[in-house]
This record gives C-alpha cells, sequence and structure tokens, in this order.
C-alpha cells in the first residue's frame, strides 16, 4: 500500500487582536459615557435654563449617537473576525459620524460641564486609536 501525504496550507489570521480589544473596552466605555451624558443632561436641565428646543435636541442627538455606536461596534467587531473589508470600512465611516457627534457634545452642547469634557475627551482618544488600528486593518484584509 503506498502511503498517502497529505499537505495542510495553514491560512494566514488577519483579524486584529488589539482592535477587537479596543472594540470591546469602547463597549464597555460608551454604555459609561452615554450614561454619564444622559445624566448630565438632566442634572443641566434642573439647574440651568435651556433655550427652547435645545433639551429635546440634545437628547435625540445623544440617542442618535448611541444607535450610531451600536452599529459601528457591530460591523467593526463582525467585519474584525470575518475579516471583511467592506464591513470594517463602514464600521470606519460611522466613527467618522461617532466622532461629530462626540465633538458636538464636547464643544456645542448647550451647556458643557468639566465633566462633559473629561468624558468626551476620552471618548476621541479611543475613536483615533480605533481609527487608526482599523485603517491598518483594511489595508491588510486588501493586501491578502
Amino acid at each position: 500500500m503506498a502511503a498517502r501525504r497529505v499537505t495542510l496550507k495553514s491560512a494566514a489570521v488577519l483579524s486584529s487582536v488589539p482592535l477587537q480589544i479596543l472594540f470591546s473596552f469602547n463597549a464597555f466605555y460608551y454604555t459609561f459615557y452615554f450614561l454619564a451624558t444622559f445624566l448630565m443632561i438632566i442634572y443641566k436641565s434642573q439647574v440651568y435654563s435651556f433655550p427652547d428646543g435645545n433639551l429635546a435636541l440634545d437628547l435625540v442627538l445623544l440617542m442618535l449617537m448611541a444607535v450610531v455606536e451600536m452599529m459601528r461596534l457591530y460591523l467593526g467587531v463582525k467585519g474584525n473576525l470575518t475579516e471583511n473589508e467592506i464591513s470594517m470600512g463602514s464600521s470606519l465611516g460611522l466613527t467618522v459620524g461617532s466622532v461629530l457627534l462626540c465633538l458636538y457634545f464636547l464643544l456645542w452642547q448647550t451647556y458643557v460641564l468639566k465633566a462633559d469634557t473629561i468624558i468626551g475627551a476620552v471618548l476621541l482618544l479611543l475613536y483615533a486609536f480605533e481609527g487608526v488600528l482599523d485603517i491598518v486593518v483594511i489595508a491588510d484584509f486588501v493586501r491578502r
């Protein structure tokens, strides 16, 4: 009997562990950010006088930001694990929207407290790290 030789090809795993860790950390941090921002908006509505419609605008934008963030994280995690550059690119595009909404709460909302500035700056820093890693991972996926 002739021995049959089996050769296995190993597929390179291109998914990024650091990016996956950042996505997980961002999910926890964004939950804190959302709750803290929501509670601060409630606090500010009790302590300060909001111009007509501004309180509703702040709340609607916070809810929009939560929806964008959930979609961004879902597409980012899915794209990284499945090595799908389209999902990763969509996540990167939604990161731009999240950054703009974060800048609104950091700079342009009706009343900005020091706590808003601190938690917003940390969130922007996370977005910056994720954006850079997103670009690197997408380049690796496309290069494969």
